[in-house]
C-alpha cells in the first residue's frame, strides 16, 4: 500500500502531510504561564482588545463591566489584569485587600489622560449640583469625584437611572456621550474627550469599506464619532458585538473598533468572516496602549508580582462608591 507521503508526492488523492512544528516561544511561555498562575493563585483577566496569546491563556477575556464583574467576583488571590491602568486600578479599588498587577505599567489611555482630576474638580466647584457620570476610563482619582460609574455596555442603563432632578456631567469620553443622550433623550454636559483610536475611523474610510463588502453590515463602537455612528447598522459595546455577531444570520461582518476583538471573534463564531474597519491610514486600528502588554511582559508579572498597582485607602474608600453603585445598577 502507498504511504501517505508517496500519494502526495504523486499527485494522487488530495492528502496533505502533517508533521508537529517544532514548538513555539510563545507556546513555552504560555505553558510556564499556566504554571505560575496556578502556584501564585492568581486569575489573569484580560480586555479584549488585548493580543491573541494573551486572550488564549486568560481566565477570562471580556470588555470593561465584565472584567469588573468578574474582578468583583474572583477568590484568587492575585489579579493579573491585562488591559490598561485604569482597569487594573478599579479592580485594585474593588479588591483592596488583594495583590493586583499590570505586565506594563505605562499601558495608559487617552481618555485617561483628557481628564485631569484637578480640571474636573474646578469644574464641578463653578457648577455646582451636577450629577457626574464618568466612564469608567478614567484614573481613580476621577472615580472619586463621581457619582456613579459606566462602561459602554451599561452607560444607557446608568444614565436612565440617573436623578430626574439634576444635570448631569459625563466625563470622559464625548462620543459615548453624545450617542447616550441620542438613545436616551436625556441631555448631558460633556467632557471634551475621546479615544484617540476610535476617533481615526472616519465617514470616508467606512464608505470605501462598504463599497468593497456591501452585504456586510457594520458594526461600531459608541466611541466613534457619529459620522462613523451614522452608517453603523449596530453601536455597541464589545461583548455585545460578540453576541450580535454570534446570533445574526449575516456571514460577514465590518468591525470598526480595535482589532483585538477580531480574535475573539474568529473563535466563538470560526464559520463567519469579519473585517476589520480601515482608517484613512492604515488596513485596521490598534490601540498603541492595549498593545504594551506581550506575553514576554505576562510571564514576568506573575514570575516577580509586579508591577503592582498600589492606591491609598482614603482613594480606595472614596472611589469604590461609585463603582458599587454601578454594579448594582448593573445586576
Amino acid at each position: 500500500m502507498d504511504s501517505v507521503e508517496q500519494l502526495a508526492q504523486r499527485g494522487g488523492p488530495d492528502l496533505t502531510v502533517r508533521r508537529p512544528g517544532p514548538v513555539r516561544h510563545f507556546d513555552r511561555l504560555s505553558q510556564r504561564i499556566v504554571q505560575l498562575k496556578r502556584e501564585r493563585n492568581a486569575v489573569i483577566l484580560a480586555h479584549n482588545y488585548q493580543v491573541p496569546e494573551i486572550q488564549d491563556v486568560a481566565d477570562y477575556v471580556g470588555d470593561s463591566l465584565g472584567l469588573s464583574q468578574q474582578a468583583a467576583q474572583t477568590e484568587a488571590e492575585i489579579i493579573v489584569f491585562c488591559g490598561v491602568h485604569f482597569m487594573a486600578e478599579t479592580a485594585k479599588i474593588i479588591n483592596p485587600g488583594k495583590k493586583v498587577v499590570l505586565p506594563d505599567l505605562d499601558a495608559g489611555c487617552s481618555l485617561e489622560q483628557s481628564c485631569p482630576s484637578d480640571r474636573l474638580r474646578k469644574f464641578q466647584a463653578d457648577r455646582p449640583g451636577l450629577y457626574t457620570i464618568a466612564y469608567i476610563n478614567c484614573s481613580a482619582q476621577v472615580k472619586a469625584l463621581s457619582d456613579v460609574i459606566c462602561t459602554s455596555g451599561n452607560a444607557q442603563r446608568i444614565v436612565e437611572a440617573a436623578p430626574e432632578n439634576q444635570d448631569i456631567l459625563f466625563v470622559p469620553d464625548e462620543n459615548l456621550g453624545a450617542w447616550v443622550t441620542e438613545q436616551t433623550g436625556r441631555p448631558m454636559v460633556l467632557w471634551p474627550g475621546n479615544c484617540y483610536a476610535h476617533v481615526e475611523f472616519t465617514r470616508d474610510s467606512i464608505l470605501k469599506i462598504r463599497s468593497s463588502f456591501p452585504q456586510a453590515p457594520v458594526v461600531a463602537h459608541p466611541e466613534c464619532t457619529k459620522s462613523v455612528r451614522l452608517l453603523a447598522d449596530e453601536i455597541c459595546s464589545t461583548e455585545k458585538m460578540i453576541g450580535y455577531c454570534r446570533n445574526s444570520s449575516d456571514r460577514a461582518f465590518i468591525i470598526a473598533t480595535e482589532s483585538g476583538i477580531l480574535h475573539r471573534l474568529k473563535k466563538e463564531c470560526p464559520d463567519k468572516e469579519f473585517i476589520p474597519a480601515p482608517t484613512d491610514t492604515c488596513r485596521c486600528n490598534e490601540c498603541k496602549y492595549m498593545k504594551r502588554n506581550t506575553l514576554s511582559k505576562l510571564h514576568d508579572c506573575l514570575d516577580s508580582l509586579g508591577p503592582e498597582i498600589q492606591l491609598e485607602p482614603e482613594l480606595i474608600e472614596r472611589a469604590r462608591l461609585p463603582i458599587d453603585r454601578m454594579l448594582r445598577l448593573s445586576a
